[in-house]
């Protein structure tokens, strides 16, 4: 981390200071969103989680959630007052303001005044702050909270509170160990997050076992109706429509993962999801591969997007799901030949 000395001598009196996830946290954002907030607090700093939206009902139980503020874009003034307060603002699992949607521009008008502090590891970094841990060879934002408080000397000081909210971070952004992007490191970190007295298994249960029965019988529908395989291009892609969102009442998260199904069957080498939003929103997809095939190029080159190389999002507008889903095979047909 580049000036990290400034701004260790920075933190060495109590700050008020605001963290900010990236726009629909998933388990590395928010919880690496917590776990930072609660490790300053133990040097008295005065902590505030401000996201940019609400995230999934089965990461309320992490510590602290109770406590998060989420923007109101029809009460604005109550994040522009925490920016306008705080001495240090800490961007966290996003390097580009526009990753957060209206608190971009919020957070931009804070440039010259505040200390901003970037962890991240996706690609696309934007410059913007004024001390950065950035590393897309790092498996989770959720490692490079650990690192920076390894950085501070502080390991020491993590607790099962901390503990907890990074492990979850890093077990659902390597898809449980076993993604390509985990290292060594990776593991000697979950292993001392464990050494806490954490109850990993519990974790893993208000993880992935916390389900609606709504959002099981959504998967059921998604695996029989909305599953297409293109083998010429081993591909695997799944479409969820309005109606599909309104007649399962659809939440906050219950797509997650869901992508995940269709890259598990033999042969499938690339999978999306295409979600169909209203029209100010468009189509969103997340993208996912396995081996060389950077998903991450495809989005940013083709859907408004960017990532990592086996994952990766992306939107596009003014057309409908089905046309989204034509382009995407024009643009694999295109790329694999």
């Amino acid at each position: 981390m580049h000036n990290f000395n400034t701004l260790k001598e920075f933190l060495e009196e109590p700050r008020k200071v605001v963290i900010i996830p990236h726009t629909k946290p998933d388990a590395d954002a928010i919880g690496s969103a917590l776990g930072l907030s609660w490790y300053l607090r133990k040097s008295e700093h005065k902590t505030t989680v401000l996201s940019p939206n609400d995230y999934p009902s089965f990461l309320h139980w992490m510590p602290g959630h109770e406590e998060v503020e989420v923007y109101d874009k029809d009460n604005p003034e109550k994040a522009e007052q925490l920016l306008d307060e705080a001495d240090a603002i800490f961007c966290v699992d996003f390097s580009a303001l526009s990753r957060i949607d209206e608190l971009g521009p919020m957070v931009e008008k804070q440039l010259s005044s505040k200390a901003i502090v970037m962890i991240d590891h996706h690609r696309g970094r934007q410059e913007f702050a004024d001390y950065e841990l950035w590393d897309i060879d790092a498996a989770a934002a959720a490692q490079l909270v650990y690192e920076f408080i390894d950085l501070d000397e502080g390991t020491q000081r993590i607790d099962q509170r901390i503990a907890a909210c990074l492990y979850a971070g890093i077990v659902t952004d390597t898809g449980s160990f076993k993604y390509p992007s985990v290292s060594s490191r990776t593991l000697r970190i979950a292993a001392a997050l464990k050494d806490t007295g954490l109850d990993t298994a519990r974790l893993y249960n208000l993880i992935y076992d916390n389900n609606t029965e709504t959002r099981l019988r959504f998967l059921g529908h998604c695996l029989k109706e909305n599953l297409t395989f293109w083998p010429e291009l081993n591909t695997g892609i799944f479409t969820v429509s309005q109606d599909d969102r309104e007649e399962y009442k659809l939440q906050s998260g219950d797509t997650e993962g869901l992508v995940n199904y269709a890259l598990s069957v033999n042969g499938i080498k690339i999978a999306a999801i295409f979600k169909e939003k209203d029209e100010r929103d468009g189509v969103k997809i997340s993208f996912r591969s396995l081996g060389d095939f950077s998903v991450a190029d495809l989005a940013s080159e083709h859907f408004n997007g960017g990532g990592h190389k086996n994952a990766a999002g992306g939107r596009v507008d003014g057309i409908t799901i089905e046309e989204a889903v034509a382009k995407f095979k024009k643009v694999l047909e295109e790329k694999l030949k």
